[in-house]
């Protein structure tokens, strides 16, 4: 079973970006375009209060008549967060990610974030372990004489 620990362990960027709910969603959008991620942390004084992902700028940015230069973080923000810790399987993530329409679960532990995995991050390692899976079989069939 895979679970978040091992996701993190791999992942190419593990550094957390994060922009205060002060700031504007063109902050965020610059911070989320030089990393090429898809969502920033928002933190109001240094504690996480929300999340904001692409699909927020998409529902609640220029469709809904804001401009990104003047509207704060805090106003369009999801507050509401599901995470994960780092024990929490992969088969899980996926259940969360599908039940809420989630494309990223942070990663909390003890009160405190160690990163974010992404629906992408998710997918990779069930694809992982369902070909793992398919080559013990196949192996398995060999091995025992069968054949189709």
């Amino acid at each position: 079973m895979t679970t978040v620990r091992k996701l993190l362990e791999v992942k190419e960027n593990a550094k957390n970006f994060s922009v205060e709910s002060s700031q504007t969603v063109l902050d965020a959008l610059k911070v989320m375009a030089d990393a090429r991620i898809g969502a920033v942390l928002v933190t109001d004084n240094g504690k996480i209060v929300g999340i904001y992902t692409e699909r927020d700028y998409l529902y609640k940015g220029e469709l809904a008549g804001r401009i990104a230069g003047e509207t704060p973080l805090r106003d369009v923000m999801t507050s509401q967060m599901f995470t994960v810790n780092l024990n929490t399987s992969v088969e899980q993530c996926m259940g969360l990610m599908k039940q809420h329409r989630l494309r990223h679960l942070p990663v909390v532990e003890n009160e405190k974030l160690l990163g974010i995995v992404s629906m992408r991050d998710v997918l990779l390692a069930a694809i992982e372990l369902k070909d793992s899976e398919i080559r013990g079989l196949e192996n398995y069939i060999m091995g025992s004489g069968f054949q189709s």
